[in-house]
């Protein structure tokens, strides 16, 4: 009898521990839940650390055809107010129409989130100015990759990583000398015909007058231009006033000379009475620039070539 209740007793005393190593063990998954969701919690907060104010920061990308304006020197000024931050950017012209912070996809189908941009007036260290699309683009981390698609006049976005980092503070004053004279753009990005559409003009070959807009104003092309008309598609012979130049864009294709003696000849698709967009790279100064021009062909100038 005293040895079933020396036993009973043990059954007891083991029960009774091991309830309490589990209820230590439960404690214990407890806390270790509670830290790793305040670990999450706190990854998932915004990387930014900085006191409020201006900075200039570096802005990397993965593509070279996606980069500041020369004259920033790969530079964005960031604004840093209640923990969010904004970073400023000059692009190289004006053929990025939108970017969107996140995935190609995702942009897609969230027209709303689309960056809208300002127009901002940049000047060379030789004194050329022009004028480029800028953007306001909210950082979520300092350091760190993140998404930023973008699209051009085409109308296809494409994705791109970038990446903000190196701040350094500066006053408010020297970082808007820094920056862009920007204005608000409110028909920047409204849409363009496609150059090169269907003319209602019979296949020949014409001569047609033709203007240019902008760069310096120094630039001109040779005007009456010759026209060719082919199955309603326009192209147009454009003869710069000077050899110094080495390819031109039009909706984001780039078109190469078609002769190599003589100022600088090109043969690119264009649109009859309306404005046509195109950049052109000049070589006459002391680094490369791609400028920004529009082309005018008024069809009321039109004069068929006869044989």
């Amino acid at each position: 009898m005293k040895k079933k209740l020396n036993l009973a007793a043990l059954l007891l005393a083991a029960a009774f521990l091991g309830a309490c190593g589990g209820q230590k063990q439960d404690a214990a998954d407890t806390v270790a839940q509670t830290e790793s969701a305040e670990t999450e919690n706190a990854d998932q907060k915004s990387s930014i650390d900085l006191a409020d104010g201006v900075y200039t920061v570096d802005f990397k990308t993965d593509s070279s055809m996606f980069k500041v304006n020369e004259s920033k020197n790969g530079k964005g000024v960031l604004t840093v107010k209640d923990g969010e931050a904004t970073l400023h950017i000059s692009l190289t012209s004006k053929n990025i129409v939108n970017l969107y912070l996140g995935t190609a996809d995702e942009a897609k189908e969230d027209e709303a989130g689309w960056l809208q941009p300002t127009v901002d007036t940049i000047t060379y260290s030789d004194g050329l100015s022009e004028e480029v699309n800028g953007f306001d683009v909210p950082v979520p981390a300092l350091g760190e990759e993140f998404d930023l698609a973008l699209i051009g006049k085409k109308g296809t976005w494409y994705d791109h990583k970038v990446r903000v980092e190196n701040p350094v503070s500066g006053e408010a004053e020297d970082a808007e000398a820094a920056s862009s004279e920007t204005e608000n753009s409110d028909d920047a990005a409204d849409a363009q015909k496609p150059a090169g559409q269907t003319a209602d003009v019979a296949d020949g070959t014409y001569t047609c007058e033709v203007t240019l807009q902008g760069g310096s104003g120094r630039a001109s092309v040779d005007s009456p231009a010759t026209i060719i008309v082919k199955d309603g598609k326009v192209t147009a012979d454009i003869v710069w006033s000077s050899t110094n130049y080495e390819y031109m864009l039009v909706d984001d294709v780039q078109y190469d000379p078609i002769q190599t003696e003589g100022n600088s000849e090109f043969q690119i698709p264009v649109t009859l009475d309306e404005d046509v967009a195109v950049s052109a790279l000049t070589v006459a100064m002391s680094q490369p620039h791609l400028i920004d021009y529009t082309l005018h062909f008024d069809s009321v100038t039109l004069s068929e070539v006869t044989k």
